[in-house]
């Protein structure tokens, strides 16, 4: 009995002891994650360095001034806008400012870009350069001039030399679209050896649209090139991405036999053209573009974010979480994603500058903050001229000025997707007017009497996915009875390869300066 009873107090203090073993070993650290897009909004093209533990990005503007927006961020995840390339376009370029790539050396920044040339509306690419991000760039004029196209530059340094690689014959008849190579000066601003050629496009596979987007990156023996193919844009697109590698730059290149590697879903549609980073800790990311599933062509193609690991054995990579954008990743680092895309700017009191774009077709809108009001010069029969918008970050959102009522002038919330096709909601000689521009034709869709005793309006645009309008207006403190709301839906906005923007302008019989009050962005 006392065996038995000693057994059982052996037993008794042993499993206290796992017991207390099990309950005293922490718990595994959280996995801290990020949400795709980490640049939302319309980011196309994307093209990323890290310089010392700060990452820098670059993303097409198309048709949008200033050119080039640049963000930064110490984690790949949070990123802030810092400013364009370009506060003025370059004298040889008049739009289609597309495929910035950031490149850096000995201390300097480096974008070389694709524009349309004003004397002939062909596609090059050009280069710029600055030691001081805040400085802005000085522009050297185009680089490659190449046939009827060159576009989607891509510099690589291999063994203390420069090389630039472009996507060439996309608009010359009777030759594939090929990934041509060549060596740079010294400097990075003048294009010095023969060209070479990296691929061509398979017009017979997945390839069909060409081949275009390449990034290239060294690991062991191999160099390493993601690059697109098929249709980049527009609500037909069908963008997807492979990979191929060689053991010199100049080739040959193999491509791989499991192509392509990434493709698009229901939440992230037509993935591609973007650029791989490698982490201090050796991780590598590729910062691409991707259409969101909900808001589609509405919300244009923006920043998302996708990693690679490797096999060793075979040494190609894949990508971590399979062949279509995550929406959800574990992060690059310990710091979880803030969201910051609500503003709101009360020019009373407010001196906070909102990020605006205009249409390069036009010049640059002339505007100021005066009186305690933002004032935007008005240009005489010519309706959206001088349109200041903002990127639209997500599809379902509030959009609301307020302004001072003026007798002669025309003031508007816009939805902008060009010079001919937009969606306007004023204040004009007395009423509220809801109009378009649709291929080009101004039309007047809806007008409301506004009474004379209100000096102040609110204007009000509730947006859903995009796509789906409702314009409001009000008085604030007032209940105004005849303000009923107007819905519609316009989904011939967005453009074959950018998303409509929202913003504000002024027009008018005569030239004048509009008296807007504040402005409000709040994403739903």
């Amino acid at each position: 009995m006392k065996k038995t009873k000693s057994c059982s107090l052996v037993v008794s203090l042993m499993l206290f002891f796992v017991t207390c073993t099990f309950a005293q070993k922490p718990a595994p650290a959280p996995v801290i994650t990020y949400r795709n897009p980490v640049i939302a909004g319309d980011f196309a093209d994307p093209s990323v360095i890290r310089v010392g533990n700060v990452y820098y990005a670059v993303g097409t503007s198309s048709e949008w001034g200033p050119a080039y927006p640049m963000y930064t961020s110490k984690n790949l995840v949070n990123w802030e806008y810092i400013g364009p390339v370009f506060l003025d376009m370059p004298d040889w370029t008049m739009g289609s400012f597309w495929a910035p790539e950031f490149f850096y050396r000995n201390n300097t920044y480096y974008i070389y870009y694709t524009a349309r040339r004003k004397s002939d509306q062909k596609s090059f690419i050009g280069v710029a350069s600055t030691k001081d991000l805040k400085k802005g760039f000085k522009d050297h004029g185009i680089i490659i001039e190449w046939t009827n196209e060159a576009i989607d530059a891509f510099v690589v340094e291999d063994k203390g030399k420069l090389f630039i690689t472009w996507k060439a014959y996309g608009l010359d008849k009777g030759k594939d679209i090929e990934l041509l190579g060549a060596e740079l000066s010294a400097d990075g601003l003048k294009m010095v050896g023969q060209e070479f050629s990296l691929i061509k496009a398979d017009a017979a596979g997945w390839e069909g649209g060409g081949a275009e987007g390449q990034t290239i990156f060294k690991r062991g023996n191999y160099w390493y090139m993601l690059y697109s193919g098929n249709a980049c844009c527009g609500e037909k697109c069908d963008y997807q991405v492979g990979m191929a590698r060689a053991e010199k730059l100049q080739g040959p290149w193999k491509k791989f036999s499991g192509n392509p590697v990434l493709f698009g879903d229901d939440t992230w549609k037509c993935p591609g053209h973007g650029t791989v980073v490698v982490t201090p800790d050796k991780r590598y990311f590729y910062l691409h573009h991707a259409y969101s599933g909900s808001d589609f062509t509405f919300g244009g193609r923006q920043g998302v974010l996708s990693e690679l690991v490797w096999d060793e054995t075979t040494q190609w990579p894949a990508f971590r979480y399979g062949k279509t954008t995550p929406a959800q990743a574990e992060s690059p680092s310990n710091i979880l994603a803030i969201d910051q895309a609500d503003f709101s700017v009360n020019y009373e009191k407010d001196s906070l500058q909102i990020p605006w774009v205009y249409d390069v077709k036009y010049q640059k809108p002339s505007y100021s903050i005066e009186g305690d009001a933002l004032r935007i010069t008005a240009n005489e029969h010519q309706p959206v001229s001088n349109f200041l918008g903002v990127v639209v970050k997500k599809g379902n959102y509030d959009f609301t000025a307020q302004i001072g009522v003026l007798e002669d002038l025309n003031q508007n919330i816009v939805v902008y997707g060009d010079s001919e096709n937009a969606l306007g909601f004023g204040v004009r000689e007395g009423q509220i007017e809801l109009w378009q521009i649709k291929d080009g034709e101004y039309k007047v869709l809806n007008k409301q009497d506004i009474p004379d005793k209100y000096k102040i309006i609110d204007l009000k645009l509730n947006s859903r996915f995009g796509r789906f309008y409702e314009f409001s207006w009000g008085v604030k403190g007032q209940k105004v009875d005849s303000a009923s709301p107007v819905k519609m839906e316009a989904s011939w906005l967005p453009r074959w390869d950018r998303a409509p923007r929202v913003g504000i302008n002024v027009s008018g019989k005569k030239q004048g300066k509009s008296d807007i009050r504040s402005v409000q962005m709040k994403y739903n």
